[in-house]
């Protein structure tokens, strides 16, 4: 379905959006309950994801299709890895083919695990015998997807002996790391991250019941905070539920977006985004998202539409996203005018004051693409193809634009 944005302005001058539960804590809290099911969980992120991973989680099916949910997959492959005398077949989408997991299959095998390729090399589907997982050290590249570690880790308590893991080299999404760790901490499981190892100790007790609530997702309000930016002056959007000592790394959009003008106040588990100052346009921004790539869209976005050159670095985990988040980024800004320059880890955008109007984004199977070209609909109008790929990590992002004042049609 594609839908057209006409030129919008917000409807007033606060308003106010709950948005749901993290799908990063969501998806690594449902898998710790899956292992110890004392664990209750509230606010558990209503996106596509989480669901396939909670409905992966309670199959008997012999085949697991997780679709686009890339989480999942590396999770999975885990989990299923320690399911003693289960076997399952993991497989996914046309593009979940083409994305990577590789290297998790290679740590996963040193520490004893059962899995084979059933098509391409390197590539799912895989076919995982469960068993009992002996050995306990283990190293990846530091550099490689935090989604890979955060696998191991997520099941490492459950080890005979625990885990080591080592991290060779300079260690890519630090908070995704913390955020893995800090949530075994919180029901009891002893970690611990010095230089570039990072150990797991077994569980000797029972894990004691306890409830743990979700807090909502970063990600999500980046688009909130690109909406601000492009605003008129004072206008003003509340967002709930957040905490001002995130464990999600895409919380650095506070710092971030303060150099867009937009200014947050953390109050009663909510922020409050305003627009207190305008951009200097002829002053390029520059920003490492090593640590916060999905919010890369976003950014880039934001400074086409108020015309600021940028420098994004970090991005090297970009390329194997539910697209080439590189190429896709630079495809579509430049059919809005826009001069886009990539390599492999980065992205220069050069300040432009035209915006083609009218133009159709294409969003490539990828979530975060319909939603960071939506706020240009502040400045032109925009049309969004396949407009219901939102639901992968925001079911009802388009409703909440409409009550906003964002003019809406199929």
């Amino acid at each position: 379905m594609t839908i057209t944005l006409l030129k919008s302005k917000l409807s007033n001058k606060q308003s106010k959006i709950q948005i749901t539960g993290s799908k990063s804590e969501s998806n690594r809290l449902l898998l710790i309950q899956a292992i110890y099911s004392q664990l209750k969980l509230e606010n558990i992120s209503n996106s596509d994801d989480s669901n396939l991973m909670t409905a992966a989680l309670r199959s008997n099916s012999k085949i697991i299709d997780i679709h686009h949910a890339g989480t999942a997959m590396r999770f999975l492959t885990a989990f299923f890895s320690i399911q003693e005398g289960n076997e399952v077949v993991l497989t996914g989408s046309k593009r979940m083919k083409e994305r990577p997991i590789k290297i998790l299959v290679e740590a996963l095998h040193d520490l004893g695990a059962n899995i084979t390729y059933l098509e391409n090399e390197g590539y799912p589907p895989i076919k995982i015998k469960g068993n009992k997982l002996i050995k306990n050290k283990v190293s990846l590249k530091a550099n490689v997807s935090s989604q890979y570690i955060s696998a191991l880790l997520l099941i490492a308590s459950k080890l005979k002996n625990g885990m080591e893991l080592t991290l060779e080299g300079t260690i890519t999404s630090i908070p995704y790391i913390k955020m893995t760790l800090s949530l075994l901490n919180e029901i009891g499981i002893e970690t611990a991250f010095h230089n570039n190892v990072i150990s797991v100790k077994p569980i000797t007790s029972k894990i004691k019941p306890v409830t743990l609530t979700v807090e909502s997702d970063w990600s999500s309000a980046s688009y909130y905070f690109s909406i601000i930016a492009l605003a008129n002056l004072d206008t003003e959007i509340i967002l709930t539920s957040y905490k001002a000592n995130s464990l999600q790394g895409d919380s650095v959009l506070v710092d971030i977006y303060k150099q867009f003008g937009v200014e947050t106040t953390f109050s009663n588990n909510s922020i409050i985004l305003k627009k207190v100052s305008t951009v200097n346009q002829t002053i390029p921004m520059a920003f490492d998202l090593t640590n916060s790539p999905d919010i890369a869209q976003t950014i880039a976005v934001t400074c086409f539409a108020l015309g600021v050159a940028c420098n994004l670095t970090g991005l090297h985990t970009l390329k194997i996203k539910e697209t080439d988040r590189l190429v896709a980024l630079k495809t579509e800004i430049e059919k809005l005018g826009g001069k886009v320059v990539i390599t492999d880890k980065s992205l220069h955008l050069s300040n432009s004051n035209t915006i083609n109007e009218g133009v159709s984004i294409a969003t490539y199977n990828d979530h975060r693409m319909a939603m960071a070209f939506a706020p240009l609909a502040l400045k032109v109008p925009i049309k969004i193809e396949d407009a219901t790929v939102v639901s992968k990590s925001y079911p009802t992002f388009w409703d909440d634009l409409q009550s906003i004042g964002f003019i809406i049609t199929e």
